[in-house]
């Protein structure tokens, strides 16, 4: 038995970039930055930053290239996948991106008077929870009926 599975919490670096491949499918690809507080070994606390590139593809792509911002906290969830390819210099270089197949923004969504939504507040359609802390969720499987 095998499983790739990772999942993040943590703040776009920048905003999602979409384009589309030849066949027409539509591929996003952004940054997230995690953060990790820890002691050092003389008891001082330390910060450290890791960042993930995300790829999303098809309707997720399309739906988090429209709704995610630069600095906007979300939830991803996929698999790690490493590519390789050699550079013009004759070089050999690598990268590992994590494949997405759920985005979710974890920031309260705006009211339409302007004030954020309160966390774990319903949509008005539906009357369901849009995910965690009132956020969107991005990859769910009924994609059609998200809120927007």
């Amino acid at each position: 038995m095998s499983l790739n599975k990772a999942m993040i919490i943590g703040n776009l670096g920048r905003d999602p970039e979409m384009r589309y491949t030849q066949s027409g499918q539509a591929v996003t690809q952004f940054t997230v930055a995690v953060n990790r507080n820890y002691k050092d070994s003389n008891g001082e606390w330390k910060e450290e930053t890791e960042w993930f590139r995300v790829v999303a593809w098809a309707a997720l792509a399309e739906r988090t290239a429209e709704h995610l911002r630069k600095g906007r906290k979300v939830y991803v969830e996929g698999r790690l996948q490493t590519r390789n390819w050699e550079g013009q210099d004759g070089q050999k270089h690598y990268t590992t991106e994590l494949i997405a197949n759920t985005v979710t923004s974890l920031d309260p969504k705006p009211r339409e008077d302007g004030a954020p939504e309160p966390a774990g507040a319903r949509s008005s359609k539906g009357g369901e929870p849009t995910g965690p802390s009132g956020g969107d969720d991005f990859g769910s499987s009924d994609l059609d009926e998200l809120p927007f």
